[in-house]
């Protein structure tokens, strides 16, 4: 019994401390730093919606059900000093112990190949974190797709039917979106790396600390609005 009552201290104790945590960082937000936050998750947000809600061209809901973590991220720009290269900002929300989506923690996406583009300046890019593995390297201060972990093309379309269990065999589902065209696009040599200066503007922390904490605490309404659209599309009917 002692030994059962400690662990129940110590795992209110640490709720206790994530949640004073959160609290601190919420009363010493600087506002513009707040409306950033909020900015980058509403339009991963919107991405996100726009993206599913063409079903025969979306991401199917039995991958966002299995996923462990999503990362949205809206209008990558082609870095012209980078040849072949991208740049922009990644939303990433994570699965709870409850299968709930996580507060969204903020990345940066540099550099590598994203395969063959369709064309334009600007591309939105999502990212399906399939298993522990692929999650590790988001706990870590720079983490390059296609290394260690298996990123492959996913499949697009209402169903995931046999034809695709080899593709779903990869870490990481990669997808791309240009002037309307949804497709897996195949990432290589693509860095992502947590955005340190508003992840702990905002949540006072680290974005690897946030990743790897996976606590069931809601996300601040200020950010809630990623989270909500994935539970909105990944609930099967």
């Amino acid at each position: 019994m002692y030994f059962s009552w400690r662990r129940v201290t110590v795992g209110l104790v640490a709720a206790a401390c994530l949640l004073g945590g959160a609290a601190s960082a919420q009363k010493g937000r600087a506002p513009k730093r707040e409306r950033d936050a909020a900015r980058h998750s509403a339009d991963a947000a919107r991405v996100f919606r726009q993206i599913m809600s063409v079903p025969e061209r979306a991401i199917p809901r039995e991958l966002l059900e299995e996923a462990e973590a999503v990362a949205v991220c809206p209008g990558v720009l082609k870095a012209a000093f980078i040849v072949g290269g991208r740049k922009g900002d990644c939303v990433i929300s994570r699965r709870t112990p409850r299968r709930q989506w996580g507060a969204p923690v903020f990345y940066n996406l540099t550099g590598g190949s994203f395969g063959a583009q369709i064309g334009g300046s600007k591309t939105d890019y999502v990212l399906l974190f399939m298993n522990e593995a692929a999650l590790k390297g988001l706990m870590e201060d720079k983490f390059e797709i296609g290394g260690e972990v298996e990123a492959t093309a996913g499949p697009v379309g209402r169903a995931v039917g046999a034809s695709t269990n080899a593709t779903l065999d990869a870490g990481i589902l990669t997808y791309s979106r240009s002037k309307g065209a949804f497709i897996g696009a195949a990432l290589k040599g693509v860095a992502i790396t947590p955005d340190n200066d508003l992840n702990e503007a905002f949540y006072g922390r680290k974005g690897s600390e946030l990743i790897a904490s996976r606590a069931d605490v809601n996300a601040p309404s200020a950010v809630r609005a990623l989270p909500l659209m994935l539970s909105r599309y990944s609930v099967r009917r």
